[in-house]
């Protein structure tokens, strides 16, 4: 299995990086926020005790330009660009966490832009047996490096199939999953399912197996994600309210296509509102904006960023 020992240098150093003014005051607002939502193994910091959600961003928006999708050559600029757009914190991809000097490079970058990190997608083709040991080497590695960090979510998504998974395929997720999980809590880290289409279409077919397996997993349902599985977000989160511990946040168009920032589409995030004050959620949300890939934009990306974060401001009260 993975062995993440950091030669006494530089873990040293990692420390000092990572246990700055704006670390200290992040964790320290760490009061059990995901706990207080949905009876989670560990807290969540919150940005204040009225809504208990610290609002951050994802860099896929970045990623899909990059070769292999790989954010480390512009981790800086990210960085700078959510510190600017007015973000709490970044949720990274898993693949930025891979590289050996991962933890000295992020928890610098974390000091140096005053941005927390709130944790990190990850992924695999969870229904294959034979894909199990390459996943949860990697799952060790990343969730052991994050900790360190000071994050404190895992989104994972299990991975699609070219049809409806079948029971065998099912309970190979859930065993790995399960895995994950053991793993993640002994990090103080919380797994949330991140869902994509795939794991909402067919009356929700995927993730309705993955409940009935995982019974104690939460959820991290990505809203624009639902839409386009054919799920209604509103009655998602109500139906769910007791797993939900972390969102996703997107904005498309009527015609389907996704907009450029939030708030310039048409999802009814008036309503999303209403149904995230009705059962008092409580966990991180994070904007993660995307692009159709023939769009062309019309603005630098952290322009985006920052009408997506002063519209989840204004609407969504956070």
């Amino acid at each position: 299995m993975f062995d993440d020992r950091i030669p006494e240098r530089r873990l040293a150093s990692s420390v000092r990086t990572c246990s700055g003014v704006s670390r200290r005051r992040f964790l320290q607002s760490s009061t059990a926020a995901i706990a207080a939502a949905a009876t989670a193994p560990i807290g969540i910091a919150r940005a204040s005790e009225a809504k208990k959600v610290i609002v951050g961003a994802h860099p896929w928006v970045y990623a899909a330009k990059q070769p292999g999708y790989d954010i480390t050559p512009i981790l800086d600029s990210v960085f700078a660009d959510m510190k600017y757009a007015g973000m709490d914190g970044i949720e990274l991809m898993h693949t930025a966490l891979r590289p050996d000097d991962a933890v000295e490079r992020i928890g610098a970058l974390s000091e140096k832009h005053d941005l927390a990190v709130l944790g990190t997608s990850f992924g695999g083709k969870m229904s294959d047996r034979a894909e199990h040991g390459a996943i949860l080497e990697d799952a060790e590695r990343v969730i052991t490096r994050l900790a360190k960090l000071g994050g404190r979510t895992l989104g994972t998504s299990v991975g699609g199939a070219r049809k409806p998974k079948s029971p065998e395929q099912l309970d190979a997720q859930a065993d790995l999953l399960k895995k994950i999980i053991s793993i993640a809590e002994s990090r103080g880290v919380v797994l949330n399912l991140h869902n994509h289409t795939y794991e909402v279409e067919h009356d929700m077919h995927d993730l309705r197996g993955t409940l009935a397996r995982v019974p104690g997993v939460k959820l991290g349902p990505d809203l624009n994600w639902l839409v386009r599985g054919g799920v209604d977000p509103v009655e998602f989160l109500l139906q769910f309210a007791d797993r939900i511990v972390f969102l996703h946040l997107r904005d498309q168009k009527a015609d389907g296509k996704w907009s450029e920032a939030m708030g310039e589409g048409d999802m009814d995030y008036q309503a999303i509102a209403k149904a995230l004050d009705q059962i008092k959620f409580a966990g991180h949300a994070v904007i993660e904006l995307a692009h159709e890939r023939d769009f062309t934009p019309t603005r630098p990306l952290r322009e985006s960023l920052k009408i997506s974060r002063q519209f989840v401001r204004k609407t969504l009260g956070y």
